[in-house]
């Protein structure tokens, strides 16, 4: 790592800059900012953070804030989810800041109390006022309960310090507890904790104050203030204003940006939000205070945290997900090594969907991610040289991880580029951050001097004989020549992929019918009426492409608040236009689709239910707006040249398209399997005798379904691993 008092560096001078905070100082303005990840309840979960948190400390980040511990059983987020709350379970953090402090870092451990959002009978709140998001309806807390409240959070915060963190992040946003106490939405009281906007406030500036009586001067004390709630009679600009005064009074070290409750209707992390999209309401509070404002939501690069801070709208940047997807974010950065950051692209697939669905939290570019001592990618004992077929996401990762592992890696693709069907997902609007995954493949392939034979479609035969045909470092070589070497590769790993599956139905052959796969990329050829065979993810980004017009959304910020109904000049509670609830209503600016699309599926469910938990809604309502026309529980009947003929309720009906676009699933490309398998050289037997070529199976090539990235570039690093 560089000296440790950073010099000004050349290319990111103000995010490298040390923030002095009178006690301590930071080494730079880069937070890794607070993520729940399942960890902290697992049985070897301590331990497994220990390695986590470790890892990014090691990395260069300046603070790291954990997961949320609730300071009592009522706060927790659900039974038996983590807490602070005993002698005995604050010992078992002593683990992870140790590892911290020994790899040079400082940590924060967050408070976070769920109030209304907890799933369970004991939650509580300002008010019995039931979550939309939730089924249990909260318990109002009497005058002394809250009083009790106060009291726990003051003791988490002493057994936080005990426990060796530098500091404590106070979660007062988000829409959880102590956000309850501050709307008007959510706290109907009459007493001294509700009413007034000084009363309703009282219990975040008692926090606060009760917690750093507890914890002494030299702490670090954070305050997580919704700085906008995308809510309905959510807070006012003036009361954000007045709020962050009141903590800083009351003892804040710095102040960080929380951005809109969990249940608004409005997106602000997934991908298809613009880069910083709310940096914009942290800018509105500098000045304003004097302690260090942090921002937050979608900065996943250098260079734009460099610009927000250069400009003076933060005093430092809050990632959350970047750090999922790489530990070294910020030691490359440092290094001038941007180009080898393994960027979050904002997909929420394996680290918040996991969560929600009750699964361990991971990342769909970075499968290591919480699974640090699952993985051993330590050198290979015996190198090995190994052909890999197909340059999609499965066969990238394996050739990357591999190679890291030291195998001598020769990568095949008939392609004329790397990606495979990555290169359609970049197509469509709000998965533009896919260009990141491709540019970081193809910088790692560089580097470990990966063999890349592009435009050569691979036979047994060039497996057999053509192994050192191809030379050092090809990026696109169809080098045939004829140089053979009889020693052959060692190991064969078969990642070529899917197809488009093409359904049993009469007149699927007619000319109206595309695949999804040249409509994503003839998108322009298509007529003004579409109807789209299947509802899966494939069948939602086709018809977001297809009623998609002008520029995307996720890439303009204006564009995007206008969608969503976000008033950018913040003159309504909550930070919505004008009689907006968010969710695309009636003041946003998004008009219907010039084109008739109908999206249709044969299961009876909710169009869309597969979708990903955090991310289905926005895709539902999205095309819901543009005036898609969603069907489900429909019986194809046939295609013809009046269009396609369904059954639905019992109803005959036909729809007179010019299009019919097949998104139907796939199938797994087998073709060189199948030789492989017909061939006496070659063999799937983990037990081979060192007679024959071992070949293995990976990605869509091992199990066709849904186009998923997630599972196979985490089964091309367990394979790498494997090996």
């Amino acid at each position: 790592m560089p000296n440790e008092q950073y010099l000004q560096h050349e290319k990111y001078p103000d995010i490298f800059k040390p923030l002095d905070l009178g006690f301590t100082t930071l080494k730079n303005r880069i937070l890794m900012g607070s993520m729940h990840t399942g960890m902290e309840e697992a049985s070897d979960g301590f331990e497994k953070m220990a390695t986590y948190f470790g890892r990014r400390a090691q990395g260069g980040v300046g603070l790291i804030v954990t997961g949320g511990f609730s300071p009592n059983i009522e706060g927790c987020g659900a039974d038996n989810l983590a807490k602070l709350t005993t002698k005995e379970e604050m010992e078992k953090h002593k683990i992870i800041t140790s590892e911290v402090h020994r790899n040079k870092g400082k940590i924060a451990m967050q408070i976070l109390h769920t109030g209304r959002y907890g799933f369970h009978d004991k939650i509580v709140s300002a008010s019995a006022v039931q979550a939309p998001i939730n089924f249990f309806t909260p318990r109002e807390l009497t005058s002394d309960e809250v009083e009790k409240q106060i009291d726990d959070f003051a003791n988490c915060a002493s057994l936080a310090k005990e426990a060796g963190y530098d500091g404590v992040e106070i979660m007062g946003s988000e829409g959880y507890f102590i956000n309850q106490f501050i709307a008007k939405a959510t706290n109907h009281r009459t007493d001294k904790w509700g009413g007034s906007f000084e009363n309703r406030t009282r219990l975040p500036v008692e926090i606060i104050k009760r917690v750093r009586d507890r914890t002494g001067e030299d702490f670090i004390i954070i305050y997580r203030l919704s700085m906008i709630d995308l809510v309905k009679d959510g807070s006012t600009w003036d009361e954000v204003i007045e709020l962050a005064l009141k903590a800083e009074a009351a003892g804040v070290t710095i102040i960080n940006t929380g951005i809109g409750w969990h249940e608004a209707r409005v997106p602000t992390i997934a991908g298809m939000v613009p880069r910083a999209a709310f940096t914009w309401v942290t800018s509105k509070l500098m000045g304003k205070v004097n302690v260090p404002l942090i921002t937050s939501n979608r900065i996943n690069t250098p260079e734009v945290a460099q610009q927000i801070v250069a400009s003076g709208q933060a005093d430092m940047i809050s990632m959350a997900r970047p750090f999922l997807a790489d530990p070294d974010f910020v030691k490359k950065a440092m290094e001038n090594r941007s180009d080898e950051i393994n960027t979050c692209i904002g997909c929420n697939q394996a680290c918040l969907d996991h969560i929600f669905e009750g699964k361990s939290c991971s990342c769909l570019v970075n499968p290591l991610a919480c699974r640090e001592t699952e993985f051993d990618l330590s050198a290979a004992s015996t190198p090995k040289r190994i052909a890999v077929v197909g340059a999609g996401p499965a066969g990238l990762s394996f050739s990357v991880y591999a190679a890291q592992k030291g195998h001598d890696i020769t990568l095949f693709d008939a392609a004329s580029d790397i990606g495979g069907l990555l290169n359609l997902a970049v197509k469509i609007p709000g998965k533009e951050e896919f260009h990141e995954t491709l540019r970081y493949f193809r910088r790692e392939l560089e580097l470990l001097r990966v063999k890349v034979v592009l435009n050569k479609k691979v036979t047994v035969s060039d497996l057999i004989l053509c192994r050192d045909a191809f030379p050092t470092g090809s990026s696109s070589s169809t080098d045939t020549s004829g140089k053979t070497d009889s020693s052959a590769f060692d190991e064969i790993v078969i990642a070529t992929g899917v197809m488009p599956r093409v359904p049993e139905l009469q007149g699927v052959d007619n000319p109206k019918v595309i695949s999804y796969v040249d409509a994503i990329n003839n998108c322009h050829k298509i007529g003004r009426s579409v109807a789209v065979v299947g509802a899966g993810g494939i069948g939602f980004d086709v018809a977001t492409l297809l009623t998609h017009e002008g520029e995307s959304s996720s890439l303009d910020t204006d564009l995007y608040l206008k969608e969503w109904g976000i008033d950018d000049k913040y003159l309504n509670p909550g930070g919505l236009l004008a009689g907006d609830e968010g969710n695309l209503s009636k003041n946003n600016q998004i008009k219907s689709s010039d084109r008739t699309v109908y999206l249709m599926q044969r299961k009876a469910t909710k169009v869309g239910a597969t979708l990903g938990k955090t991310t289905g809604w926005i895709h539902r309502a999205l095309l819901k707006k543009r005036g898609v026309i969603m069907l489900n529980d429909v019986n194809y009947e046939k295609i013809d040249e009046k269009g396609l003929h369904i059954v639905r309720d019992g109803k005959k009906e036909v729809l007179n398209v010019d299009n019919i676009i097949i998104c139907a699933g796939q199938e797994s490309l087998l073709t060189l399997v199948h030789d492989l398998q017909s061939s006496h050289l070659f063999t799937d037997n983990v037990d081979a005798n060192g007679k024959k070529i071992r070949y293995h199976i990976i990605g869509g090539a091992y199990k066709a379904g849904e186009l998923d990235a997630k599972k196979a570039i985490e089964q091309g690093v367990r394979l790498a691993c494997d090996l």
